[in-house]
């Protein structure tokens, strides 16, 4: 049988799999560095030209140039634009953009409408499962992550006022699905209001989640007191006040956090988020959607991505990336990566042979 349409998947690894179980000829370009891209870069790692680009945030700087001018369909999965501000203004350069924060869907419909920018909540993006034998509750509330004053220091000071007002309370690292049932509630910090992906974590694990009030479609997702319980965002005192009005009635909580486990196995489980993407992927007119956008090619260059190259071309260290940057900024003439790079001067006593040898 051949394969289906080939997805170039740039970034993070997310639903990629997925997409493959669904006939998808998956080429995966992973990025745990920054690094810049053009559209011949992307068909020689993928090892053709591809059907379609999905860049998966993997929150480094634009990792793709030149793809206002890209041959086929393009999607960014946006995560984190709660910390990147320059997000929307590179969301313009794609046909769609899914949005992980319902809240910031109107920030991405600068060029594109309402139809090409869609959300896409988060899921258990660890595959989180509770223990088929729940362990003994050890901790009345727990919280599991990095502290750290230096990096988060809004985090590090909620916890230390939490922990004035809670008793029995655990600060670990390590994975979820082995700590989270331990706890008779687990406590999720979201200092910059964000739904981030810990809230379907925990309740993947079937454990009592306590979290901050946020907007971003929570109340759309999950019923407080029904599917978890919350708090008033960056309130340690009011935390704390639930915490403890939880820890009196432990049935509740085991009951609560059954419905909220129940909840995500029927709604929000990778499966269910490949579907949104493919209902969009499969029910776009592609030709037509690279036709406009090539035809705006110059005014989406001009208006949304030259200044932002512009910063990070004086951004970066790397030669080769800013050469990129600054090209995608211009959009003429041939991409550096087209170019021929120039081949080191020999010195004159060097041997190909000798591993002692150097070259300058």
């Amino acid at each position: 049988m051949s394969a289906g349409p080939t997805i170039a998947w740039i970034g993070g690894g997310y639903l990629h799999p997925q997409f493959a179980e669904c006939g998808y000829d998956v080429r995966r370009v992973a990025l745990s560095a920054p690094r810049v891209l053009d559209w011949d870069a992307v068909c020689r790692e993928t090892g053709r030209e591809p059907d379609f680009v999905v860049y998966a945030d993997a929150s480094l700087p634009p990792p793709l140039v030149g793809l206002e001018r890209f041959p086929c369909p393009t999607l960014f999965y946006c995560v984190d634009s709660h910390i990147h501000e320059w997000y929307p203004f590179y969301a313009q350069a794609f046909d769609l953009c899914a949005v992980s924060l319902l809240d910031h869907l109107p920030r991405m419909t600068l060029r594109l409408g309402p139809d090409r920018v869609f959300w896409l909540p988060p899921f258990p993006i660890r595959g989180e499962r509770p223990p088929k034998v729940a362990p003994q509750r050890i901790w009345d509330v727990l919280f599991v992550g990095r502290v750290d004053p230096e990096t988060s220091p809004v985090r590090a000071k909620f916890l230390r006022e939490f922990a004035t007002e809670v008793d029995n309370f655990e600060v670990r690292e390590g994975t979820f699905a082995n700590l989270f049932p331990k706890a008779r509630i687990v406590l999720n910090i979201a200092e910059r209001g964000d739904l981030n992906f810990r809230v379907f974590e925990a309740l993947a694990t079937g454990s009592c989640l306590l979290t901050p009030r946020v907007g971003n479609g929570q109340d759309q997702l999950f019923e407080d007191g029904v599917h978890l319980f919350t708090y008033e965002l960056n309130d340690p005192r009011d935390a704390a006040r639930k915490a403890n009005r939880l820890l009196a009635h432990p049935e509740l909580c085991e009951r609560v956090g059954l419905a909220g486990l129940a909840e995500v196995d029927a709604h929000h489980r990778r499966r269910n988020r490949v579907r949104t993407i493919l209902d969009r992927i499969e029910g776009l007119d592609r030709e037509a959607v690279v036709r406009e956008r090539l035809a705006q090619a110059d005014m989406i260059r001009d208006k949304y991505l030259r200044l932002l190259y512009l910063h990070w071309g004086a951004e970066v260290t790397d030669a080769r990336s800013r050469e990129l940057y600054l090209w995608g900024a211009r959009g003429d003439g041939k991409s550096p990566a087209q170019r021929p790079q120039k081949r080191p001067a020999r010195a004159a006593n060097h041997n190909p042979q000798d591993p002692e040898s150097k070259s300058v």
